[in-house]
């Protein structure tokens, strides 16, 4: 975690009622009014919203499709170089799930200006540059406005080869479900307000959401993956409840087998909360847990899981679409 002076206060996160993705509107909230709007009917539009898939995917030509994603957020950690390279990563994301490479981003922008001053401004640009450029996607401009809560993001665009496209619909039953990143930087970057997480637990779950996906994207995509999504704010069951509910199969996740940040679970202990007779408290959590700039969660041929670097936590199996069982 880069750090080059004292940080101003208030602290960025204390100028945020949300943090990260956790700040999402919900999908039980949300589905209902993007109902109310005429479905497109372009048939180049090869993934629109109707399946809650990452992105957009727009055909040009029998062989290019662009893939189109926008995301911005709160603060989900007060250093700002690291707050940008989270929300680039994230961003980002988006478009390795679907199987694409991106080309070119433009940031999204709200800040307290007067508030907090240019320094911390141009500080969140740059780790969001700096992991754009590591992408090697071209970040140039944006818009930005007044805000007195903090928000920082980019619009993503992309390119993938329409017939190598991954989304959540194409699980098959008898496919390897791979997670790529472990899971608890919510709950790290939630205790770390309270001062309950350690430096070290914290600069953890930095790297790994400021790690891109671009690497899990690819082994996907060579490995035959036949669905992916990002774990971002809905958690794992809730990105995972999309894939099972698009592609009309069931899925077994063994909890033991999710990795999670050190310290995640001890976090996650405590006294309320839903509990099962086979899963303890603290993991049936971490499946919950709204993650930022998690890992891919893929859906593969179980011979070729092995070619993805990632846990195996469980399977796609036959059944009613959209039901998870948690063993």
């Amino acid at each position: 975690m880069e750090l080059t002076r004292e940080l101003t206060q208030p602290r960025l996160t204390s100028l945020s009622h949300g943090a990260g993705c956790g700040c999402k509107l919900s999908a039980a909230d949300l589905l209902p009014l993007l109902s109310r709007l005429p479905a497109p009917q372009d048939p180049r539009l090869l993934v629109g919203s109707s399946t809650g898939d990452d992105a957009a995917v727009f055909a040009l030509s029998p062989d290019l499709a662009l893939v189109q994603t926008v995301d911005f957020f709160t603060p989900i950690v007060d250093d700002p170089f690291d707050f940008g390279r989270i929300a680039a990563a994230n961003a980002l994301s988006d478009v390795y799930a679907m199987g694409g490479t991106p080309l070119l981003a433009l940031n999204l922008v709200a800040f307290p200006l007067e508030q907090l001053g240019g320094e911390i401004l141009a500080r969140i640009l740059e780790g969001g540059h700096a992991v754009a450029t590591k992408a090697g996607c071209v970040l140039v401009g944006g818009h930005s406005i007044d805000d007195p809560e903090p928000k920082y993001g980019l619009s993503v665009t992309g390119t993938v080869a329409p017939d190598r496209l991954l989304t959540n619909a194409g699980a098959r039953p008898g496919d390897t479900l791979v997670l790529t990143k472990p899971l608890g930087a919510g709950a790290i970057t939630t205790a770390s307000k309270r001062g309950a997480a350690t430096a070290r637990q914290l600069a953890e779950a930095v790297e790994t959401m400021a790690t891109l996906n671009e690497r899990a994207g690819r082994q996907a995509l060579a490995a035959g993956a036949h669905a992916a999504t990002d774990v971002t704010g809905f958690g794992l069951l809730g990105h995972l409840r999309s894939i099972t509910r698009e592609s009309g199969v069931s899925a077994q996740v063994r909890a033991v087998a999710v990795p999670a940040l050190d310290g995640a679970l001890e976090l996650l202990a405590g006294d309320d909360g839903v509990s099962g007779p086979e899963v303890d408290r603290p993991r049936q959590r971490l499946l919950c847990d709204p993650m930022t700039s998690g890992g891919l969660l893929i859906a593969v041929a179980d011979e070729r899981a092995a070619e993805i670097d990632g846990a195996r936590i469980g399977v796609i199996t036959p059944g009613q679409p959209g039901a998870i069982d948690v063993v």
